[in-house]
């Protein structure tokens, strides 16, 4: 059997793409790729990163009003990968430019990272592997 493949994308379900979009945009530094209602019942938006896609998407069916936690069943976060810490302190500079609110960079053994929310309270991350 062959190895087991590479993750092609992750899709977040945003509670309205007139706030995320521009807020990824800034982000990412990066127009989408796709940008089109699909079948059934929700609109996408897709981002290019690397080799891997980024989607948000926005349901015909409102989202409940409750706020993203991590601490129900399903995703945690998502983390973008730095080379190094040196990399990984430009992300909090840019993130710092963007007015985006964040913990700041935290060490362990098994590496480095900067958490921070989108605008729906998704948890997102910068990691860098121990140097």
């Amino acid at each position: 059997m062959a190895a087991f493949p590479p993750i092609t994308h992750v899709a977040l379900t945003v509670r309205d793409l007139a706030v995320s979009v521009p807020w990824y945009e800034a982000l990412l530094d990066a127009k989408p790729v796709l940008d089109e209602d699909t079948d059934p019942g929700f609109h996408h938006t897709v981002y290019l990163l690397g080799n891997t896609l980024l989607g948000l998407h926005q349901h015909t069916t409102p989202a409940p009003d409750e706020v993203f936690s991590e601490h129900r069943i399903g995703l945690d976060h998502v983390a973008f990968s730095c080379a190094n810490r040196g990399e990984l302190e430009e992300w909090v500079g840019r993130l710092d430019k963007l007015g985006v609110k964040h913990g700041g960079i935290k060490d362990a053994a098994y590496g480095s990272g900067v958490s921070f929310r989108d605008p729906d309270g998704i948890p997102l991350e910068f990691f860098a592997p121990p140097s």
